[in-house]
């Protein structure tokens, strides 16, 4: 099968790991992926295309509106491909009436000018079917499927056991250079982060440096200010006062190795993203990394994605009690870190996930 993925690639944020790891699953379950557009060197070992009638299928990957190709490009696309072989992967809710959880929604009109029924009406009129990332979608003409997922040739450290893992994780020292990094950019996460930061301040001293990798971490930024729009926004006094470092966004291709020099990564989702029940990519890319995760989804969104082994490292009311738990006692929850990576090898990985996307073009 031949399949073209149309999408606006960007090397530190939205679906650039996932499509990449598509093209390499793609060649070697003897399929083949590109991206619509011409050649972009930043992305080496990707294919690109603008030969529409070379390929069976034409996938949207949507985020934004800039996804969607300019004229004339977007003619060509929906010229050259019938409209039942076009498909849309929502990645954000987009398809939907206008969804709000606390200050994030699904429809950003004072950005985008765009009103919730036109992005309804711009599916339907460019796709044959609907796919979110979600296992509960909202609506019955939408297809569930995760889209994005686990690669278990990527983890840094494969250990075989968790009395190894705990004991490299206890004497890694200098390797270790941070206490807690988050990677993720700064859009409607501020709300977790800063509890989680708060519930830090008692135990700053024993945890080592915080970083927070991503746009927009330093100081809200003024467009943010101009449009009136919260969900980028930030408390550069708390952090001053807590030592975090904010860095700008990393590559995609970093992000692993990053996350690998801190003891601890959060797993934050957007609040709308635990409403719907949707997954990113880093939802998965985080168990590659050498670090615990600590995981703030919703407990039967982290069960139903991560298996049952996962409990252990789901962060309750009190931050500070599982740091500590996990200081004391490293072993049981590098043995919930094994479980989860072995159950999202067996579930989600790219080779299961591209093979789904396959069954679903074909019905």
């Amino acid at each position: 099968m031949r399949v073209l993925l149309v999408s606006k690639l960007a090397e530190s944020s939205r679906a650039v790991n996932t499509i990449v790891k598509y093209a390499e699953t793609a060649r070697a379950m003897g399929h083949e992926v590109a991206v619509f557009g011409e050649k972009d060197g930043a992305f080496p070992s990707l294919e690109f295309s603008l030969d529409v009638k070379a390929f069976d299928f034409a996938v949207f990957v949507v985020y934004m509106p800039f996804d969607f190709p300019d004229l004339p490009y977007l003619a060509a696309l929906l010229d050259g491909m019938p409209k039942e072989r076009r498909i849309v992967i929502d990645c954000v809710g987009r398809y939907n009436e206008t969804i709000r959880v606390e200050h994030d929604f699904n429809h950003l009109e004072k950005m985008e000018g765009h009103q919730g029924w036109e992005w309804i009406e711009a599916f339907q009129a460019v796709a044959g079917r609907v796919l979110q990332p979600t296992l509960t979608p909202l609506r019955n003409d939408v297809t569930p499927f995760l889209f994005h997922g686990y690669d278990p040739a990527a983890v840094a450290r494969p250990y075989q056991s968790a009395t190894e893992a705990a004991r490299a994780w206890v004497d890694a020292g200098p390797s270790k250079i941070y206490g807690i990094v988050y990677v993720g950019n700064n859009w409607q996460r501020w709300t977790q982060v800063r509890a989680f930061l708060e519930a830090l301040e008692p135990m700053r001293k024993d945890l080592g440096r915080i970083c927070l990798v991503g746009w927009d971490w330093g100081r809200r930024p003024d467009w943010a200010v101009q449009l009136g729009i919260r969900g980028a926004d930030v408390d550069p006094e708390l952090l001053a006062r807590l030592g975090v470092e904010p860095r700008d966004a990393i590559p995609f291709t970093a992000v692993r190795d990053f996350l690998g020099q801190a003891r601890f990564a959060p797993v934050f989702h957007r609040p709308l993203f635990n409403e719907l029940g949707l997954v990113t990519n880093r939802t998965f890319q985080t168990f590659t990394a050498d670090t615990v995760p600590l995981v703030f989804l919703p407990k039967a969104l982290a069960e139903t994605i991560y298996g049952p082994g996962v409990g252990p490292l789901v962060v309750g009311d009190n931050v500070a009690d599982h740091l500590h738990d996990v200081t004391r006692a490293p072993e049981r929850y590098w043995q919930a870190v094994l479980e989860v990576r072995r159950h999202l090898s067996e579930h989600h990985s790219f080779r299961r996930r591209f093979a789904e996307l396959v069954t679903l073009l074909e019905q």
